[in-house]
This record gives structure tokens, sequence and C-alpha cells, in this order.
């Protein structure tokens, strides 16, 4: 009797370890929940919150321009609008997956995954470009752009995101240093931050790092710079810096939108801008004929113009989008809700005036 008693109680045991192993063998269900993780099969990934399976949806292309500091929701909302129920993807070379839960609970999506893009090596990696391929919505987080610059120029992920831009049009936004690499021209960062005093100061310094042309390649926004935490950081004359830069670079106008914190601007697919949040942004316009009068290394700036170098529309946000401008022409287009200024430096010191 103890001999049959001891083989049923090891067979149950032998049961049990097998039932616990199919079990764990299984993993999780496609159906949501954390999955990424970064694992083998998504490297990357920081976790995924909904569906891992990808859906393909019809979706509006669109452009969100933020600003940096508290994130603009309605500027979200207005994204995942457009993205028709689909996957949205944050891209980003360092911090947390944060982003997930607080996007997730904005609006209807399949699913929100946060990539953390740190290295050529994945940037180049085929499984990681085609989940960013995949996405309905693309957001870039804020960090440093000159990890951007490094990592992801002239890489898969540059593909990747120029493709949803130009081909697949799908709503792409970013906030600081991922607002500063949309413009065809961009600020790189690469010998770090400066302030406007020293690019006023010295506009050809070693500071004043600038991209043309050869990174991403947004709609509306070609021969164009941005900027970020626009007046909290008092950023105005190394915007007027970048502006002549644009402007030395080549033949042809050059144009800004630069944003200040807790606010986006989102343009549609007609290139029609409209200003979300709690502060201001301005559309910067420098003719082809007013280039600056001294743009040279080690003096300070000059550019007048009699007072009228650079033509400057700042619109006020609001929560349901307030103002209105044509991104796509930017001294002859339609525009609304805001006022116009002049701006133009002398002796390395930005002055304004209303028009």
């Amino acid at each position: 009797m103890m001999d049959k008693t001891l083989w049923l109680s090891s067979l149950s045991l032998l049961l049990m370890c097998m039932c616990c192993k199919g079990a764990a063998d299984a993993g999780p269900p496609s159906g949501g929940g954390d999955g990424g993780g970064n694992s083998p099969l998504r490297p990357a990934s920081l976790g995924i919150v909904g569906d891992t399976a990808d859906v393909q949806t019809v979706t509006q292309g669109g452009l969100v321009l933020m600003g940096g500091g508290r994130d603009v929701d309605a500027a979200f909302q207005w994204m995942i609008a457009r993205a028709g129920g689909g996957d949205a993807v944050i891209i980003r070379a360092s911090g947390t997956d944060a982003y997930n839960p607080y996007v997730n609970e904005l609006g209807r999506l399949n699913s929100v995954e946060t990539l953390k893009i740190d290295s050529r090596t994945l940037a180049n990696d085929t499984r990681v470009a085609q989940v960013v391929r995949n996405a309905e919505l693309l957001f870039i987080a804020g960090g440093d752009q000159s990890d951007y610059v490094r990592y992801w120029k002239g890489t898969r992920i540059e593909a990747a995101i120029n493709y949803l831009l130009n081909e697949k049009k799908v709503p792409v936004g970013g906030t600081s240093a991922g607002c500063a690499i949309l413009g065809s021209s961009y600020f790189t960062g690469a010998q770090g931050s400066i302030t406007s005093n020293e690019a006023l100061s010295d506009p050809m310094g070693g500071k004043v790092t600038i991209g043309h042309g050869d990174f991403l390649h947004a709609p509306f926004l070609s021969h164009l710079i941005t900027d970020q935490h626009y007046v909290a950081r008092n950023r105005q004359g190394r915007s007027v810096v970048f502006l002549g830069a644009l402007q030395a670079s080549g033949p042809g106008e050059a144009r800004s939108i630069a944003v200040d914190e807790r606010t986006a601007v989102c343009i549609d697919e007609a290139g029609i801008a409209r200003v979300m949040g709690e502060s201001r942004a301005f559309f910067l316009y420098a003719a082809a004929d007013k280039r600056p009068e001294t743009y040279t290394a080690g003096k300070p700036m000059e550019w007048n113009h009699d007072e009228q170098a650079i033509a400057v529309y700042e619109i006020a946000g609001s929560t349901e989008g307030a103002g209105l401008f044509d991104v796509s022409d930017f001294l002859h287009g339609r525009q609304q809700g805001g006022r116009w200024q002049w701006w133009w430096v002398e002796n390395g010191k930005l002055h304004q005036k209303q028009q």
C-alpha cells in the first residue's frame, strides 16, 4: 500500500511540473498587456500597452511641433484622431516608457510602444525599423538632439521616419529635442546648447552648428528650422542667428517656427497650422533679398534693413487650437488670430516692434 501511494504521489508531481512548463512556454497572449520589454523579438522596446499584433488603419498626415515642458494633451488627441485607431510608437534615445500609459489614456489606439534607440546598431536593426514603419502615429520624445543626429542620421530609422512622413502619411510629432530635428534645417547641438547672447555676439561661433537638408524631410518644413522652449529660455535671438545661417547656406527665403513650452503647433495635411496650449508660437520669415549685413565670425550680428529684417507672426495658443497660419506660404498665405511684428538686430542686440 505504501509503494502504491508513493507511486501516485510521484505521478501527480510529474504532471504538475509538465503543466507548469507548458504554461511558461506559452508566453503572454498576443492580445495586449505589457509586452516588449526589450526582448530579442522586439529589440529597443521599453514596453508596449495594448495589442502587440500590427493593425493597418486609414490615417491623415499631420505634424506636431511641441515646445517642451509639460506635454499638450490636445495636441496628442489631435494626432490620435488622425491615426485611425492604429499603433502609436514613441522613439527616444534616453528615458523611460512613461509616454505609454499617458498617450494610451488620451484616445482610442490599438497600442502604444516606446523604443529606446540609443545606438546606430539599433537604428539599423530591421526589426526596430519595421516597428516604426508599422506605426500609424509617431512621436519623438525630448532629450538631446545631438544623440538623435549621431544615432539615427543615415540609418534605417531615418528612412522609416521619412517613409511615415512622405509615403504612409501618418501624424508625426516631437517635443523639445524631438521637435528640433523635424525641420529640414536643424540645430544639431553637437557642441552643446547656445544662448541668444552667445549667438548674437558671434553668429559663426563654434556652437552654431546647423545641419541642412540631410536628415528628415517633413512636408512644408523645407528650408525651415525650428526652435523650442522659446520664451521660457529667451531663445528669440538665437533663432534669428539660425535664420541667418539658413540665408548663408544658399539662395532663397529662410523660415522658422518657434514654440514656447506647454505649447504645440499642429499642421494639417494642407499646411494649415493652429496653436494649442498655454503659451505662444512664432512664425519667422526672412526674404531672399534681406540677408544679414554682418554675419562674420567673431563679430556681433547686424541685420537691420531699415528695422524690417524679419517678419514675425505671433499666435497665442488655446486648448481647442487658436489662430491660423498657412505654413505653405509664410508671407502671402492665410493668417488669422495673431499679430505681425518686425524684428531686427543692431550690434548684436535684438529689437522688436509691431507692424
